[in-house]
């Protein structure tokens, strides 16, 4: 809820009393001596207020409820195992119109193999889905119908060349997409933004930052990108490291480049001393997301630190109009592993995704240790998802949006791989708390993502 205030005197409040009273409802009496509003509440209580005792009135904003446009979901699997981060799999998507109910989603001669022409890691917005193909000659714009990858549109590379999986990306409105990313000696980060409507480019640069002293040879791959329209400020999440691989040494610390997305010039570069890396920066939110606003305008990245036991996922923040992580701040409380997706339900809940770093479970991609809780941002709490009052069994599968918010109905859809059963989808009433089965998945497929797309009209 946006709240803003104007202080009037008072004869400015008399006259805007009458001149509004008719659009207000309001019952409005007038003497020689005052102004008396009589308003009606919902509950049939009235409240009298005296016009000439006020000194401020407050106009509140109250959110309409979410109506989506027609859509569906698009279900993505792996066959032999999980798929993602450049894994050489076969991967098949198809779409449904529910998943609460119905029958079980076989895909046997349904949907389409993507894996050898597209890639996994997309960006999706509306009823279409963008990203650098495998050829990694070009953008596309694709769209998935009679389940078929049909190209829409495509723009061949002009001056910056992109890899296919390793870029980040934010929206600067509905038809203008940003693609920024580590170029190919990952000696300094470029930037291209496309008009989506035909997907022109419409300009093309280098960011103005340089690599930090004392050795460090090269930019993470692709960092983590979001846009705060408030203020007309990118947020920019990176790191240095030298050598290259698992063996590469990384900073200890990501920076916070504010970048001015007009101008794309970097007005600021700040390092985070309270995590080490975002989570996604090797593959930017291609595959799961990992930033969110909230109501107020403040800023959430998922992130981890390096400890003697694992990764400790970190849900950090950056208060409205401020450019630094909040120090205060943590919104992954009780953290016990990596912190890898998260999705952002409104009034202070997020859906969040995570890895158990317990050494019995084991914390590779295939591992069954990944779990699903929710955040109260404003209790500080997390509360692992569970399902007829058990908590739901680990999943394997690492990084991917595994879940799809249904901002319409206000449910989650999510699913699970788990090692003693066929994959299953779970649904979640956000307003009960509410969890119910929705439907599984054949035996012999890996469950990597739901996507939610508008139809086609």
């Amino acid at each position: 809820m946006i709240k803003k205030t104007t202080k009037i005197n008072k004869m400015v409040m008399k006259r805007f009393i009458l001149t509004f009273v008719a659009a207000m409802t309001m019952c409005l009496t007038l003497s020689a001596q005052q102004y008396v509003m009589k308003i009606t509440k919902a509950d049939g209580t009235v409240v009298e207020l005296n016009a000439d005792e006020i000194t401020n009135v407050s106009f509140v904003n109250i959110a309409e409820p979410i109506v989506l446009a027609p859509h569906h979901f698009d279900l993505t699997v792996t066959v032999g195992k999980q798929g993602g981060m450049g894994r050489d799999v076969t991967t098949i998507v198809q779409s449904r119109d529910r998943l609460d109910s119905g029958a079980e989603v076989d895909f046997k001669n349904v949907g389409a193999e993507i894996n050898t022409t597209y890639t996994m890691e997309s960006i999706v917005r509306g009823k279409f889905y963008y990203q650098v193909p495998v050829s990694e000659d070009r953008f596309v714009k694709l769209q998935f119908k009679d389940n078929q990858m049909k190209v829409v549109q495509a723009q061949p590379f002009r001056e910056n060349t992109y890899n296919c999986r390793q870029y980040t990306h934010t929206w600067l409105n509905d038809n203008t997409l940003l693609i920024m990313a580590a170029n190919g000696d990952k000696n300094a980060i470029i930037w291209t933004k496309l008009n989506t409507d035909d997907m022109s480019i419409i300009s093309e640069g280098t960011l103005g930052i340089s690599l930090a002293s004392g050795g460090w040879d090269s930019f993470t791959t692709s960092g983590v990108l979001t846009y705060r329209k408030s203020d007309n400020k990118l947020f920019y999440f990176y790191y240095n490291k030298k050598g290259t691989g698992r063996k590469a040494t990384k900073e200890d610390k990501f920076h916070v480049a504010v970048i001015n997305a007009e101008t794309m010039a970097v007005e600021q570069d700040n390092l985070s001393p309270f995590a080490a890396e975002t989570a996604g920066s090797a593959y930017g939110e291609l595959l799961q997301q990992t930033t969110f606003f909230d109501e107020q305008d403040n800023l959430y990245i998922a992130a981890f630190s390096d400890t003697s036991i694992g990764e400790e996922g970190k849900l950090l923040r950056i208060k409205k109009g401020e450019f630094n992580i909040d120090a205060d701040f943590n919104g992954f409380p009780n953290s016990d592993g990596k912190l890898l997706t998260t999705q952002y339900l409104g009034n202070g809940k997020v859906f969040c995704y995570s890895r158990h770093d317990d050494s019995t479970l084991g914390t590779t991609i295939d591992s069954y240790a990944h779990y699903y809780s929710i955040v109260d941002l404003k209790a500080n709490t997390r509360t692992r998802m569970a399902f007829n009052g058990t908590d739901i069994p680990y999943s394997s599968g690492r990084f991917s949006q595994r879940s799809a918010f249904d901002a319409g109905e206000n449910k989650v859809y999510f699913g699970v791989n788990t090692e003693t059963a066929q994959p299953q989808i779970y649904v979640y009433d956000v307003k009960t708390g509410n969890v119910s089965e929705g439907i599984k998945v054949a035996e012999g497929y890996y469950f990597e993502q739901i996507r939610l797309l508008e139809d086609d009209k």
